[in-house]
């Protein structure tokens, strides 16, 4: 059997979580179309008759590092790198950007087996310059592989993870069969939550707000949740709820439904906004909110 970890890499919003949830068959990474949506290590386990590949979805990284949190979620990022055995480097479009010269360093440093994945290669239409991007890549870095994808439409998903388990070393399964995460339904049920927040609210506040799991209580019949969105100012509070409770109903119900769908079970769930200023930037703060390293 072949088994290993995978870091999958890549700047913010280019479409890691979503090929993760693809190769899994499983929605285990929330996403949307802001950046920066990852903001936390999460494993997802793929295990099939050859073997198990452990994909480690990361936050993007970047170059901003003003607030605590971007700092956060960079150290995550390229903490990825250690303890892994093959690195996955998703891109989207054919042109490097200045902290892809970042990126080449620490693979470089890492030396560790690289597969280029080009993304949204659905919307790229000359195939001559998709071969002249991969040999320009070629020259770059001493890739293992540099293939194609689509994450969102599954193109050439299987012939990745093929690619992915050749460079694995072989070894017994570390996780059970049916295991998929290592996060617990307590941590995947706040995410779900944030997602909502992000897709309803993205363009007014991305990056202000998190959740935090209060209570969560289960039952045979029913799973009873108690959530506190936290944001940093009281006109963002105002935001999130909306008028006359609204939006906050919206995201509520948004919510529920997902949760539903990943414990199969039927779920009562309370909201709550509270204000925490200046969370974000505040590396105590962020601790006492699960940001831990």
């Amino acid at each position: 059997m072949k088994c290993g970890y995978v870091a999958l890499i890549g700047r913010p919003n280019v479409g890691k979580s979503t090929l993760m949830n693809h190769l899994l068959g499983q929605k285990i990474s929330i996403t949307s179309r802001k950046p920066q949506t990852t903001r936390h290590r999460i494993l997802g386990i793929n295990t099939t008759e050859t073997g198990q590949a452990i994909y480690v979805d990361t936050p993007g990284m970047h170059d901003n590092e003003k607030r605590a949190l971007n700092r956060y979620l960079n150290r995550t990022a390229e903490t990825t790198l250690v303890g892994v055995e093959v690195i996955v480097w998703l891109i989207d479009g054919l042109s490097w950007q200045p902290y892809d010269d970042l990126i080449f360093k620490k693979l470089e440093q890492a030396g560790l087996p690289v597969i280029l994945a080009v993304n949204k290669v659905d919307k790229i239409k000359d195939r001559d310059t998709l071969l002249a991007f991969f040999a320009e890549a070629q020259k770059r870095f001493a890739f293992e592989h540099i293939i194609p994808i689509s994450a969102l439409k599954k193109t050439n998903l299987q012939q990745l993870e093929t690619l992915v388990m050749e460079l694995l070393p072989e070894r017994d399964l570390i996780y059970p069969e049916d295991q998929i995460t290592d996060r617990p339904e307590r941590f995947l049920t706040a995410e779900i939550i944030r997602e909502k927040l992000t897709r309803r609210l993205g363009d007014e506040l991305p990056y202000s707000l998190t959740v935090e799991i209060e209570r969560y209580e289960e039952n045979p019949e029913i799973t009873k949740i108690y959530a506190v969105i936290w944001v940093e100012r009281s006109s963002q509070k105002s935001i999130v709820i909306g008028k006359q409770g609204e939006m906050l109903k919206k995201i509520g119900s948004d919510a529920r439904l997902d949760i539903e769908k990943l414990i199969d079970q039927k779920v009562y769930l309370q909201l709550w906004v509270k204000i925490k200023q200046g969370w974000s930037d505040n590396d105590r703060a962020l601790r006492s909110l699960g940001f831990n390293d």
